[in-house]
């Protein structure tokens, strides 16, 4: 335990598809740890990120979007939203300022009455809102939903209210031990990272055609004194897919490979080698092997069975 006064504890951050929360947790923690694309349900399962302070330490959870689910792949990811309401010492919803309020985020605020921890409201994207006023009545229809204990008005991606929303997560912290020493940052594989990098990259590279059909595996990993050496498979689900990844000539595939050879080599802070290969594998988000394969907590080497 720290001296008296230390506070840490447990934050998920949770919301709708394409609210800005992987921005959000990013922009908290200072670090990329969450991938970020403009297409929905990006994330796929809980992320952490640890915040040090002085006098306090955030252990954030990013979470997949509330949706309803329409694959034996979505179920997993709700069941992990669902963990992620549970034993937490503080929860942010994150809603988009900018998008008319609709059933859906009723619905997604009807999710969060299964916690037993107080909720912040984080309005995110006001950087794109001319009129700051709208947010006052959109507050208000989210106060008629639920009791939320604040509401902030911020931008994970310009960082404005990012200052007065950490102040109002540490001041509802309680008491308590520092979880992880300073140096620690998230509890994923450096393999894991590296595999969410390169499935950010193909799905920026071949834009809407197969975003959620992409998945990554890191097939082996090699470090020598030189560099480290990795070798991913990105599986898709169709022959279509297939080509639209690889692109003419290879291209996409070159750009998607490229520009997550330099991030991963940012990550790990050194040179990388990275060689990828494209699968079929149908129907792949119904198949519990592969999924499996695909949780972070299981990826110590090794590739799916074919």
């Amino acid at each position: 335990m720290n001296g008296a006064g230390f506070v840490s504890g447990f934050v998920s951050i949770l919301g709708r598809p394409n609210a800005g929360k992987s921005t959000l947790l990013n922009a908290l923690v200072g670090a990329k740890l969450a991938i970020v694309t403009r297409t929905p349900q990006t994330t796929r399962t809980l992320v952490q990120g640890v915040l040090n302070l002085p006098g306090a330490q955030v252990i954030f959870v990013d979470t997949p979007g509330i949706h309803q689910p329409d694959s034996f792949f979505n179920q997993r990811m709700m069941e992990a939203v669902r963990t992620a309401l549970q034993e937490r010492d503080l929860l942010v919803y994150v809603a988009d300022a900018v998008r008319p309020f609709g059933a859906e985020d009723g619905e997604a605020v009807e999710v969060l009455r299964a916690a037993r921890a107080p909720i912040v409201l984080a309005l995110n994207k006001i950087d794109r809102l001319h009129d700051k006023s709208a947010l006052l009545p959109l507050i208000e229809q989210y106060k008629l939903l639920h009791g939320f204990a604040d509401y902030l008005p911020i931008s994970a991606l310009t960082g404005e209210g990012l200052k007065e929303l950490r102040a109002a997560i540490v001041e509802r912290l309680p008491e308590g031990p520092e979880y992880f020493p300073p140096e620690h940052l998230t509890d994923q594989p450096e393999r894991f990272l590296a595999a969410e990098l390169i499935r950010e990259k193909v799905m920026q590279v071949t834009r809407e055609e197969v975003p959620h059909a992409v998945a990554v595996l890191v097939d082996r990993w090699e470090e020598t004194p030189r560099l480290t050496r990795i070798a991913a498979t990105i599986y898709v689900e169709r022959e279509g897919q297939k080509g639209i990844v690889i692109g003419a000539g290879g291209e996409l595939l070159k750009r998607a490979g490229t520009a997550a050879r330099q991030e991963v080599e940012t990550l790990l802070g050194r040179k990388v080698f990275l060689e990828l290969f494209v699968k079929v594998r149908p129907h792949w988000r119904d198949n519990p092997q592969m999924l499996a394969a695909l949780d972070w907590r299981s990826m110590v080497g090794g590739s799916v069975a074919e």
